[in-house]
């Protein structure tokens, strides 16, 4: 996909985006150890060859125009991983004009997780702030979604305080790490709501 990047990486204050990498399996490994109380209905690397095998299977879904999966640095440490998928470009009729691009008309942000010592800091919010901004003003994509399991509360809450609409509960969406049949919630930005949810992000993150 020509919209996509060879290498993208997008900075913050704190938070360095950039594509993930073969060696960052280790780094992710430590990341994950911290402590895994939190990681309750997302699938998290147990161990180096478990980071291995999620960092190939990462990269395999790039190489096949599925997912673009970074690496969160934060201060200079890796921290953890998030990603966007579901690329879709739309078929516009031919008299659509300007609505027909060469960059995706809506994308997914998900297959987010952090470190224990990153959770409930700024890391998330201006993690998904670059994300959504690089979505919005360069791709000009019309929405932007997000998704979790329905009992992951606290993630949900955290969906929510970045200012995303509550959508509903998409049943039996896909399989639950756990071996259910996972139930999801999905929340959205879309276009004409961006210039309003960034001010309330640069306000939250940057004063």
């Amino acid at each position: 996909m020509s919209y996509i990047p060879e290498h993208m990486e997008l900075r913050g204050t704190v938070v360095h985006l950039r594509p993930l990498l073969s060696d960052d399996a280790k780094l992710l490994a430590q990341a994950a150890q911290e402590d895994r109380s939190s990681y309750l209905y997302n699938w998290v690397p147990d161990s180096v060859s478990d980071a291995e095998a999620y960092v190939e299977n990462a990269l395999n879904a790039r190489n096949e125009g599925l997912r673009y999966p970074f690496v969160i640095e934060m201060q200079g440490r890796v921290v953890g991983t998030t990603s966007y998928s579901d690329f879709q470009p739309w078929r516009w009729r031919r008299n659509a004009g300007e609505m027909q691009r060469e960059t995706p008309d809506v994308v997914e942000i998900g297959s987010t997780w952090l470190a224990a010592s990153v959770q409930r800091t700024s890391c998330n919010s201006e993690a998904k702030y670059l994300l959504l901004k690089y979505a919005f003003e360069t791709w000009r994509v019309h929405r932007v979604s997000l998704r979790t399991d329905e009992r992951n509360y606290r993630s949900r809450r955290a969906i929510e305080r970045l200012g995303a609409t509550f959508e509903g509960i998409r049943r039996a969406d896909i399989p639950g790490w756990d071996g259910t049949v996972r139930n999801s919630a999905f929340y959205s930005f879309i276009e004409a709501e961006w210039p309003d949810v960034k001010r309330d992000l640069e306000l939250k993150l940057y004063t």
